[in-house]
């Protein structure tokens, strides 16, 4: 029966064979990262049809380029939280640790988390628009506009109107499906392939769980579920490895 979980409870994480975090906005809006969408977020004040899409881009790529020049100096000063280090802490200790997030952060790696998927790519990648080259950049400003062949170098981002990685929806899909415990943080997760998740994970008997300050639209699909922040439950939830 689903429930509310108190703060004693206590899991282990040699207990399971397999875990996956999967982490969406509300992770990382703990670190201040502004969120795009809801109350708040950044296409209430911008619109994306200017500043995230192909059309735009190929419309005035300056200025797209610009305009994520200036949310990496924003993601430049957030720092991860508790959360963040827990999972990293737990992943160092437990050989089937995997992240799969919706954020473009790097909140993740940051911490210290190695393993992790990136549903809706990078922020700190750039691929270029002519030869396909993908290169990391993790500076405050971007080291160059246009890659050596000449072309122009876009955010390596999944922008509105953008199909998904195939194949990095296969490599989530397949270590969820194989897991046997699933918890989903800061994520509403109703938008497909996402919304699948917890049920993909489930074929393989996995507990799932969800963590988040309020109830979201798959909350239904939860074995239990824990109310509040991150930052606040996961030190308190997982048991440290020695």
């Amino acid at each position: 029966m689903i429930g509310i979980l108190k703060s004693t409870l206590k899991l282990h994480p040699e207990d399971y064979t397999s875990i996956v975090f999967f982490t969406g906005a509300g992770m990382s809006a703990e670190s201040g990262v502004p969120t795009y969408r809801g109350k708040g977020g950044i296409w209430h004040k911008y619109r994306w049809e200017e500043y995230a899409c192909q059309e735009a881009f190929d419309r005035n790529p300056k200025k797209v380029l610009k305009f994520h020049e200036k949310r990496r100096k924003v993601l430049f000063d957030c720092q991860p939280h508790a959360g963040h280090h827990v999972i990293a802490d737990i992943e160092k200790r437990h050989p089937q640790v995997t992240v799969v997030t919706q954020n473009i952060d790097g909140m993740h790696q940051r911490a210290g988390s190695e393993k992790v998927i990136e549903l809706h790519g990078s922020a700190w990648r750039l691929r270029c628009t002519g030869c396909s080259v993908v290169t990391q950049d993790f500076n405050k400003s971007y080291k160059s506009y246009t890659c050596e062949c000449g072309s122009w170098l876009r955010p390596d981002i999944i922008w509105f109107g953008d199909m998904l990685n195939e194949n990095v929806i296969t490599r989530a899909t397949k270590i969820i499906g194989n897991c046997d415990l699933f918890i989903s943080i800061g994520t509403s997760g109703a938008v497909w392939p996402a919304a699948g998740f917890p049920q993909l994970a489930k074929s393989n008997e996995a507990l799932c769980l969800e963590i988040n300050p309020e109830l979201s639209e798959m909350s239904y699909l939860y074995d239990e579920l824990i109310r509040g922040k991150a930052g606040d439950i996961l030190p308190e939830l997982f048991e440290k490895i020695e």
